[in-house]
């Protein structure tokens, strides 16, 4: 044979290796979005001067003098967030009230010009490198609405805001997201006037030139707002995504018109929009106590760690991400009781998820796609799957184990690279002779998490896709047992 024979012999093997892959259904995942849907669970701090002035949204003529956190200790808040098993954190760089977490060059209205640490201190800087000693990822959110700043509601607003947001993405190393919300324009402050603003929320901030920038200089950084351009927010404040959940939406304005951050038909935001041409997934905000900023009068309103458990299932386990905020307190550490829960909430996730009860069982399938069988299900991996051949869109897997087991939690996956293809799962023990089904669920997407009424021990179990818009392609299958 000779070399150029049998470099055509490789390339034609390689090809028809390649061609066994699936191809990829509907709208798909970027490499960032890949990255953040494995985050699963993150922290937002919310913490400026409202934590002084017992607010929640700051009127923007607060004297920088009053924010004072004397015990400031940015370890000290990351590491309970880190051990509660957060991947990364979210930082209020800025609120409503305009005051900035850090020494920008845009403002007065900051840190620079408080007496905290001789007006030398840097809150972002210091949550930014406690969070990579904690191997947390960091992001800032930047609220568009300024009710300090003079030019608000003029042209000029617009750079200032980019001006913030360059110093923010290019002075703090990596981030992995940057947090717009949908609060836009009303009674501030402005410099002295004192007044109302409106803007166009569809046009004022020109989003996408904002964004291109995000893109320039953080290009692995997602972008959250109620239109993405990558994250999608969940439509309430309550951290519970739809049942289904599917990660493709197109949003639509509140009129049904164009849509954009602060004007989108919340309704549907929860669930996306099944076939939906962009992917989109949700992220859950909610707060550990009732407000997003400390108030002495809530410590004994912070969520119990049962309550952050329910909160992780009708998120991430409908295969949104959890955003949990845990706000500082005035001496700028987090609050016993919160610390508290949320060492209850990361005891909880890892005795329930250390052991996957399924792994070791044998497997077999109705259906699969050539190298790509059941087997992948079980291997801890999330770069192989399960695949059936194009034409099959209902198949099941069986699944006998050496003795029985006992859980109560099912963790499905769908390899989302290829879209999401599956409508509609059942799963079934083998009892008494027959098969019996127990659990079901409609979207997978990055995961699914069915929690059941009570443990179920089987021998034997059979999932089953019993609806699918293409061939379906699993990753995982998995079984836990939460702690007594």
């Amino acid at each position: 044979m000779t070399r150029r024979t049998f470099l055509a012999a490789v390339s034609a093997a390689g090809s028809a290796f390649a061609a066994t892959e699936p191809k990829p259904f509907g709208a798909v995942p970027s490499a960032r979005q890949l990255a953040w849907h494995r985050l699963e669970t993150t922290a937002f701090l919310h913490f400026t001067v409202n934590t002084f002035t017992d607010r929640e949204w700051g009127l923007g003529d607060e004297d920088p003098n009053v924010f004072n956190p004397a015990r400031f200790d940015a370890d000290a808040i990351v590491e309970p967030l880190a051990a509660a098993g957060m991947t990364g954190v979210i930082l209020t760089a800025k609120h409503h009230d305009g005051f900035c977490l850090w020494p920008t060059a845009t403002t007065e209205h900051s840190v620079r010009a408080s007496g905290w640490r001789g007006g030398k201190g840097d809150v972002v800087g210091e949550i930014a490198a406690a969070a990579r000693r904690h191997k947390l990822r960091f992001g800032v959110y930047l609220s568009p609405w300024d009710r300090n700043q003079a030019a608000y509601g003029k042209p000029e607003y617009i750079a200032i805001y980019r001006r913030q947001l360059t110093e923010l993405l290019s002075d703090y190393g990596p981030i992995f997201e940057v947090w717009h919300d949908g609060a836009n324009g009303g009674d501030g402050y402005y410099g002295g006037a004192r007044e109302k603003r409106t803007i166009d929320k569809n046009t004022y901030y020109d989003w996408p030139g904002t964004w291109e920038l995000v893109r320039r200089l953080q290009p692995e950084a997602v972008v959250f707002s109620d239109v993405g351009p990558d994250v999608r927010w969940v439509g309430n404040e309550r951290g519970i995504a739809g049942d289904p959940c599917w990660a493709t939406y197109d949003p639509v304005g509140a009129d049904g018109g164009p849509a954009s951050p602060g004007n989108v038909r919340e309704k549907d935001s929860p669930t996306g929009t099944r076939h939906g041409t962009r992917w989109l997934p949700a992220e859950c905000d909610v707060s550990i106590r009732p407000g997003w900023f400390w108030h002495e009068a809530e410590n004994a309103r912070v969520k119990t760690p049962a309550e952050l458990v329910e909160l992780y299932f009708v998120s991430v386990g409908r295969g949104a991400n959890l955003l949990l905020n845990v706000p500082p307190n005035r001496d700028g550490l987090l609050s016993s009781e919160d610390i508290a829960s949320l060492e209850g909430f990361g005891r909880w996730r890892r005795s329930t998820f250390g052991r996957n009860l399924a792994a070791g069982a044998r497997i077999t399938a109705t259906n699969a796609r050539e190298r790509f069988g059941p087997q992948h299900l079980l291997d801890g991996r999330e770069d192989t799957y399960w695949a059936t051949d194009d034409a099959t869109v209902r198949a099941e897997g069986v699944f006998e184990f050496a003795r029985p087991v006992t859980f109560g939690v099912v963790r499905l996956r769908e390899a989302i690279a290829f879209g999401q293809r599956v409508d509609a799962v059942a799963i079934d023990r083998w009892d008494s002779g027959d098969w019996r089904q127990f659990a079901a669920a409609t979207s997978i997407g990055p995961r699914r998490l069915i929690r059941l009424d009570r443990p179920v021990t089987a021998g034997r179990l059979r999932l089953r896709v019993t609806e699918a818009s293409a061939s379906p392609v699993l990753s995982e299958f998995a079984l836990f047992a939460e702690p007594a």
